[in-house]
Parts: structure tokens; sequence; C-alpha cells
């Protein structure tokens, strides 16, 4: 991919999922009366609409999207990744919610909606 631009057909979402210890999740109140789990005790700034960026092997930003709304449990605490419009063409990914650290990933766990993260 050397000098072009990624077309709809060489990109992807990258999809997985985050989850997070039991003490580092909490749970929350939807209007509707459902709940669903976000991070506490040090892990706050994981949530809905927090953000994660995707890399290139080089640290180059590709992509960014968001968490999605976590589940309705604290035992695991798990929380959707999604990051549309990945450009295709590389063997691993670096991976990074918030600001926590970049995790690298194969390109086949990334488009396959494989990528499971953890926070202990």
């Amino acid at each position: 991919m050397t000098g072009t631009a990624a077309t709809a057909e060489d990109t992807f979402t990258l999809e997985g999922t985050i989850t997070l210890s039991t003490d580092g999740a909490d749970l929350q109140l939807n209007d509707d009366g459902s709940w669903y789990c976000i991070g506490a005790n040090g892990y706050d700034d994981i949530a809905e609409g927090t953000r994660v960026t995707v890399y290139d092997p080089s640290g180059a930003v590709l992509a960014t999207g968001a968490l999605g709304q976590g589940g309705d449990s604290v035992e695991p605490c798990v929380l959707p990744i999604a990051v549309p419009d990945v450009p295709g063409g590389h063997d691993t990914y670096q991976v990074e919610v918030s600001d926590r650290g970049k995790i690298v990933v194969s390109a086949t766990e990334a488009k396959a909606g494989q990528v499971a993260l953890t926070l202990d």
C-alpha cells in the first residue's frame, strides 16, 4: 500500500472486546432501566465512547473508533471495540484504548473481529 490511498475494498472494521477485572468495573443504570458496566477504581476512562486508536507497525495512526456500551455484568465487564475504515495491507496492527498503551494484534485477528484486550 506504499504510496497509494486505501480504497473501500482495502479497508475493514476492526472489532473485538476489552474486558475489565471485577475490581475495575461498576454497573450503571440506563434511562430504560437496563444495566451496563463501565470502568471504575482506576479504570474510569473506560466507558462507552472511549477512543480506540489503530496504528500501523511503525506507530503511525491509521484509524480511530470508540468503545461501545458495556454489558450488564461486572463479572466480567466487557465492552465492544469498533474501529471502522482501517486500511489493510499490514501483517500486524497496534491497538490502543484511551491512553493505556499499544497492544500488537495480528492482521488475522484484526480482520476477523477477534481482538480481545484485558485490563486487570
